[in-house]
């Protein structure tokens, strides 16, 4: 065995290429990947476009202007992704581009999963807490509670920093892969502690990166509904719906990929050493570019589950994202309330 003992990126990404199934997947998650790439370039691209240079600057539009910039900057990083799934995990462009991208990713993975997060409590005080939000909601507040998603995620990519490096195998084959090399005196030891290493980092991961989030935006979203129900504020099922759009979709594309990473990460031992549960290595590939593929989602949301679509085909496409992140998310009445003290850019209908 090497004295350079080396791990995956993660417990499930010992990819098993041996069966045409594997291989079917591998194509299927090829090509979602390349959809999300083109779509996502180009939709983010358009909101940064739209929100950050065509419509004055508000809470809603610096939320979404993150976001945009979030899913954009990853979505840039997908051909590197492609070419070294192509290849069956190798990584062909060398050991800066290794550390880069794979950071690249984590960052702006988990700001838009904390970004979502955000959003979805701006909401919710907005909905709860109308007058508040009217006095205390400001642009300039809006900017420094951004930031906090972007410095959490850095910090999360921590370990890429330190042990996130290009390892060559037996066959001369060159992988982007953790090293612990400097961690023990034994070949024992350093695996012991890669193991450790990469079993607390998927927990953290699922609970951090994914449990804390969602369980935020049910929560979010949950007080959300029963203000709705219990003032009757809403005269249009439009919030509801797209509420449901946004958190499904986000919950659908996610949840698979935490899953098998949690698994892989619980089960890491039987994998590597005893072949076990290999269909968790076969669902590597389609779960993380299911996840992927939220990252080209909310432009089409914006666009399609924003008031009025009908009427907004008519206008042009900067239009209709410009009245998307700027408008009330549908028409508001509340019978017992006075609703002209709410922020002028709040809005329900989407994260």
């Amino acid at each position: 065995m090497e004295t350079n003992y080396s791990i995956p990126l993660n417990g499930t990404d010992v990819v098993v290429y041996d069966s045409t199934i594997s291989r079917v997947l591998l194509i299927f998650s090829m090509v979602v990947v390349s959809i999300t790439f083109f779509l996502g370039v180009l939709g983010n691209g358009l909101v940064i476009w739209v929100a950050g240079f065509q419509m004055a600057h508000t809470v809603t539009t610096i939320c979404y202007l993150n976001l945009a910039l979030a899913d954009f900057s990853f979505t840039v990083t997908l051909p590197f992704l492609l070419i070294s799934m192509a290849m069956k995990e190798k990584w062909p462009f060398g050991w800066f581009l290794c550390k880069l991208v794979h950071i690249a990713v984590d960052v702006n993975l988990f700001g838009s999963v904390f970004l979502i997060a955000v959003i979805a409590l701006d909401r919710c005080i907005c909905v709860l807490h109308p007058v508040w939000a009217q006095n205390h909601r400001t642009v300039s507040l809006a900017r420094k509670v951004v930031v906090g998603p972007w410095i959490f995620a850095l910090i999360l990519t921590l370990p890429l920093f330190l042990f996130l490096t290009t390892v060559r195998d037996p066959r001369g084959d060159v992988h982007c892969i953790f090293s612990f090399v400097s961690w023990g005196n034994s070949v024992e030891e350093r695996l012991n502690t890669a193991i450790t290493f990469v079993t607390t980092r998927g927990i953290i991961r699922f609970i951090i990166g994914f449990s804390m989030p969602m369980s935020i935006v049910a929560i979010c979203y949950g007080l959300i509904t029963t203000k709705i129900h219990k003032k009757a504020i809403v005269n249009s099922s439009c919030p509801l719906r797209v509420l449901t759009a946004v958190v499904v979709s986000f919950f659908i594309c996610w949840f698979p990929f935490q899953l098998v990473a949690l698994l892989g990460t619980v089960w890491l031992k039987e994998m590597l050493f005893s072949g076990s549960y290999k269909i968790l290595g076969r669902l590597v590939n389609p779960t993380s570019s299911l996840a992927f593929f939220n990252s080209c989602l909310n432009p089409i949301l914006y666009v399609f589950m924003g008031q009025d679509f009908q009427e907004r085909l008519i206008h042009s496409l900067s239009s209709r994202l410009q009245r998307a992140l700027s408008e009330d998310s549908c028409h508001i009445s509340d019978t017992r309330a006075n609703l002209a003290s709410l922020p002028e850019d709040i809005e329900i209908k989407a994260i």
